[in-house]
């Protein structure tokens, strides 16, 4: 069984802001793989589809970003998915915007959703899919992540985000995941 974890936040307030990246790709597969979302005990919303016979569970947190581990630790443990089994798709802030990329482990880079899903998984070893939203030039952090794409942001996040459904749809469909990094890096 496989793990797809958008990150984001949870609201109307939220929707189609830079932190949401993850929720809007996760959403964007759904729809390709024709799954949907329902309200789960374990503090997510879950998608479970089975793509050439193995499944597939999509899950968006519903505990704010900062607290995402809080869902994801209880569901792999409840469902019994290996670490290895788990990508997290996330925000970047020092990635250009638009660019993907791919990673097998790693630190959670100053990012407290990841921070959150590594303190409660217990480990760092889970494959990650960045995607980049750029530094604010002009304005805090926080204002930035939580705004909306401008008109001339959008196409860029729109190709960051069919470059992400096409990587891990090569993922789910058998791919070694050093394969794809190399395909869509």
């Amino acid at each position: 069984m496989k793990m797809i974890v958008g990150l984001g936040n949870i609201g109307q307030k939220y929707a189609g802001t830079r932190h949401n990246v993850g929720f809007m790709i996760v959403d964007k597969l759904a729809e390709q793989l024709n799954a949907t979302f329902q309200t789960s005990k374990f503090e997510a919303e879950v998608a479970t589809v089975f793509k050439d016979g193995e499944k597939v569970m999509l899950v968006k947190p519903s505990t704010y970003m900062n607290e995402s581990g809080r869902a994801v630790g209880p569901l792999m443990a409840y469902y019994d998915v290996d670490l290895s089994d788990l990508l997290v798709i996330h925000d970047d802030l020092d990635l250009p915007l638009g660019k993907v990329r791919l990673k097998q482990k790693g630190s959670a880079g100053g990012h407290n959703g990841i921070k959150s899903i590594i303190a409660h998984v217990g480990d760092q070893k889970f494959k990650r899919a960045k995607v980049g939203i750029d530094h604010p030039q002009k304005m805090s952090v926080v204002n930035y992540v939580l705004g909306q794409f401008s008109a001339t942001e959008k196409p860029h996040f729109e190709d960051a985000e069919t470059t992400a459904v096409a990587a891990v749809s090569a993922w789910l469909a058998g791919d070694d995941f050093a394969a794809v990094m190399n395909q869509y890096n």
